[in-house]
């Protein structure tokens, strides 16, 4: 498409989580809106659970375990304008997930830093507006 129509597009998010129940939270390069869970869109031909596991092994470098499904999420706290002016909705299927083998390194092409945060941390994180409404909705964030 040419131009900057909004445009819906299907995604996945995946809240990988480690035996702490602690959350990890990456920050996109190139983007300055808070920590965010990690995810990306669902290429043609592939299903979302595919989607989540092969984002994940993209962005931060590991093979997660079965990823369950959480939630459905859409709506005004998942339209997203970037810097070049496009704006796109998403449609995101929300998954939690472990990590089942490696560790977690950002891959600095969209990913430029990841950290583990605690339940309790998540308050007086700075997150992007998708992130904050998608850990609300799926009883990650308080309020």
């Amino acid at each position: 498409m040419i131009g900057h129509e909004l445009i819906q597009m299907p995604s996945v998010s995946v809240v990988v989580v480690d035996d702490d129940a602690r959350i990890l939270l990456v920050r996109h390069a190139g983007h300055h809106d808070g920590w965010a869970v990690p995810g990306g869109a669902v290429d043609v031909g592939e299903s979302p659970v595919e989607a989540a596991v092969r984002e994940i092994r993209e962005e931060i470098g590991v093979r997660i375990g079965e990823p369950r499904l959480l939630d459905v999420l859409g709506g005004a706290d998942y339209e997203l304008t970037y810097p070049n002016g496009d704006r796109v909705a998403y449609v995101t299927a929300v998954y939690r997930a472990g990590v089942a083998h490696g560790a977690p390194v950002p891959d600095h092409e969209e990913i430029s830093e990841l950290r583990w945060f605690a339940p309790d941390e998540l308050p007086g994180v700075q997150l992007s507006r998708f992130t904050k409404a998608l850990l609300r909705a799926t009883g990650h964030l308080a309020g």
